[in-house]
C-alpha cells in the first residue's frame, strides 16, 4: 500500500486537492445556483472546448514548443464549415443528402485544422522560427483570414442535424463531453503507447540526445503541430454546433486559459513532461472556477486578471518544486 502511494504523481494529488477546494468554495458561495443539475449539465457542454484546446497546447509543449494559434485555427475551421452549411447546401435538402453535406463540412473543418498545424510545423521545424513567434504570427494570419471571409460578422443558420453535435446528449452524457472523452482517451494512448508519443517526450527531455538516437526531429515536430491543429479543428466543430454561429474572434480568452490549464495540469513548458489526466483534472478545476465567477458576476477584466495571476502563481510554484527536487537528487548522489 505504501509503494502504491509513492507511485502516485504528487502533482496529480495537488491538482485533485485544488479541484476539490475550488468546487467546495464555489458551492459554498452560490449553493442555490452552483449545486444544480442545470449548472452541471451546462458545464458539461462548455468545458470540452477548453479541454481540447488545452490538450492541443500540451502536445506542443511536450516538445518544448507552444501553439498560440490553436484558437485561431478553431475559428477558421468553424468558418469554413459554416460556409459549407450556409452556401453549399441546396434549399430543401434533408435526409441522407443532408447527412453527407454535414460529413463533408466536418471533414473540411478538421482538414483545415490539420493544414494549419502543418504550416506551423513547417515554420518551426524547417524554417527554424521559434515556436512562440511562429504561432503568434499564424494566429494573426488565421484570424485575419477569418475576418476577411466574414467581414467581421457572425455566420449562423446551420442545419438542425448538425446542431445535434453541440446541444444533444447520449444517454446522460452531453455530446461535446462524449467527443472530449473519446478524443482524450485516444491522445492518452497515442502519447503513452506509440513511437510518436515517446519521441515527443524524448525531444522535449533532451533534444540533442533524441537526434543522435536517430529520431527525425523535423518530422516529429510537424506531426505534433498537425495533431494540435486537428484538435483545433475538432474544437471548431463543437464551438459552432453549440452556438449555431461562427465568428473570427470567438473564444479570445481561451489561449491564456488553455496555457494555464496545461501548466496547472503538470505540463513542463520546457518540454519532456506532462500527462493527459493532469490536463483533464486542471480543466475541471478551471471550469468550476469560471462557472462560479460567472454566477458571482465577476467582470471579464477581473477574470483575465485572475487567470494571469493564477498562471504566474502556478509557474512559480512549479519552479520552486522542481528546484527542490533537483537539490534532493544532488544530495542523494553525494
Amino acid at each position: 500500500m505504501k509503494n502504491w502511494f509513492k507511485n502516485i504523481d504528487s502533482n496529480l494529488i495537488r491538482l485533485l486537492f485544488i479541484t476539490v477546494i475550488v468546487f467546495a468554495i464555489m458551492a459554498a458561495l452560490v449553493p442555490s445556483k452552483f449545486l444544480t443539475m442545470r449548472n452541471i449539465e451546462s458545464m458539461s457542454f462548455q468545458f470540452p472546448e477548453l479541454g481540447l484546446l488545452s490538450i492541443a497546447i500540451m502536445i506542443t509543449m511536450l516538445t518544448g514548443g507552444i501553439d498560440l494559434s490553436v484558437v485561431g485555427i478553431a475559428n477558421l475551421s468553424g468558418i469554413f464549415m459554416a460556409l459549407i452549411f450556409t452556401k453549399a447546401i441546396p434549399q430543401g435538402t434533408s435526409g441522407f443528402p443532408m447527412f453527407l453535406y454535414i460529413i463533408v463540412g466536418i471533414i473540411i473543418g478538421v482538414s483545415t485544422g490539420a493544414f494549419a498545424g502543418y504550416l506551423n510545423g513547417l515554420l518551426i521545424a524547417k524554417v527554424g522560427i521559434t515556436p512562440i513567434l511562429a504561432t503568434l504570427g499564424t494566429m494573426q494570419l488565421f484570424t485575419g483570414i477569418a475576418v476577411v471571409i466574414t467581414k467581421g460578422f457572425a455566420i449562423s443558420g446551420f442545419p438542425e442535424a448538425f446542431l445535434i453535435i453541440g446541444n444533444s446528449k447520449i444517454l446522460f452524457v452531453s455530446f461535446p463531453l462524449f467527443i472530449f472523452i473519446l478524443t482524450t482517451a485516444g491522445i492518452s494512448i497515442l502519447l503513452s503507447k506509440t513511437s510518436l508519443g515517446i519521441n515527443l517526450y524524448l525531444i522535449g527531455t533532451n533534444e540533442k540526445a533524441a537526434v543522435f538516437s536517430g529520431i527525425r526531429k523535423a518530422r516529429v515536430l510537424i506531426k505534433s503541430y498537425m495533431l494540435s491543429g486537428i484538435l483545433g479543428g475538432i474544437t471548431g466543430v463543437i464551438m459552432i454546433a453549440r452556438t449555431n454561429s461562427a465568428k473570427a474572434d470567438y473564444g479570445s480568452s481561451y489561449v491564456l486559459q488553455a496555457i494555464l490549464v496545461s501548466v496547472l495540469g503538470g505540463v513542463n513548458p520546457a518540454g519532456g513532461f506532462g500527462k493527459v489526466i493532469g490536463v483533464v483534472i486542471a480543466v475541471l478545476a478551471l471550469q468550476f472556477l469560471s462557472s462560479g465567477f460567472s454566477m458571482l458576476r465577476f467582470s471579464n477584466f477581473a477574470k483575465e486578471f485572475i487567470w494571469g495571476a493564477f498562471l504566474l502563481f502556478i509557474m512559480v510554484l512549479n519552479f520552486i518544486q522542481n528546484r527542490r527536487a533537483a537539490k534532493n537528487i544532488v544530495k542523494k548522489e553525494d
